[in-house]
């Protein structure tokens, strides 16, 4: 049985589209651009629809287990990053109104991995979705725990001392997920888990810019706050446990 195409493979193949031998054909060059800006306008909006087709299929290779986890995550970091970048100027020269319209505008409805990843969740899928090794030994399992611990203070300090910024407070809960998403013992179904979840979608719909306001502060900080002591109490019950 055949292998599956590794990641880079399939990248490259649909970078390498065949062009049609229309040598016989009176063809006039036509340009899409009249001046310097419009060229510019062109290229980014070109080097963004490159991010998404990018995007999607890095999904597609982490679905079809054709790239390993460290290096999808690193790869999709960088994408996640470029795309915000490109996605603020276009957005502030408005070259686009938002990322929605564009997928709409330019045929990309076939890249709905890419959307859901780079729209939904703004994180590779790994720090959303379990990735803790269920052999993990005790020495391990307490360096993640202690690990995921320091997350939780380091988002709620943060909070406490008024950082409000979404570019300031999105990798801080992105990284407690991170964290909790490591430790295998946790149930799939532990509800803390779920809430920073959906805390992380309510981020990623915001602007790099924006900042949370009082009321929302004050309600992740409480959420966070409830998770911990909800970590905090699966930790005691497992150390009760294997007593």
């Amino acid at each position: 049985m055949a292998e599956p195409p590794t990641y880079h493979a399939a990248v490259n193949s649909s970078l390498r589209q065949p062009i049609p031998d229309n040598d016989h054909l009176m063809m006039e060059d036509v340009k899409l651009y009249k001046n310097t800006r419009e060229r510019q306008r062109y290229d980014r909006l070109a080097e963004f629809y490159a991010i998404i087709k990018t995007t999607e299929h890095l999904e597609n290779a982490r679905l079809s287990n054709s790239i390993d986890k460290e290096e999808y995550a690193r790869e999709c970091t960088t994408l996640i990053q470029q795309f915000k970048d490109t996605e603020s100027v276009l957005i502030r020269q408005n070259y686009i109104t938002d990322t929605s319209s564009f997928i709409a505008a330019w045929g990309l409805g076939d890249c709905a991995l890419a959307a859901e990843r780079l729209l939904t969740y703004g994180v590779p899928a790994t720090v959303v979705h379990r990735s803790g090794d269920g052999q993990a030994g005790l020495a391990l399992q307490a360096r993640q725990a202690a690990e995921a611990t320091q997350a939780f203070i380091t988002a709620m300090d943060a909070l406490k001392l008024e950082q409000r910024a979404v570019d300031e407070v999105q990798p801080l809960v992105a990284d407690v997920m991170d964290r909790l998403t490591r430790l295998a013992a946790l149930p799939a179904d532990f509800a803390p888990t779920q809430k920073i979840e959906a805390w992380l979608k309510e981020l990623n719909g915001l602007r790099a810019a924006d900042e949370l306001g009082e009321d929302q502060a004050r309600q992740l900080l409480h959420d966070l706050d409830a998770a911990y002591s909800g970590f905090f109490r699966f930790l005691e019950s497992e150390r009760g446990g294997n007593k």
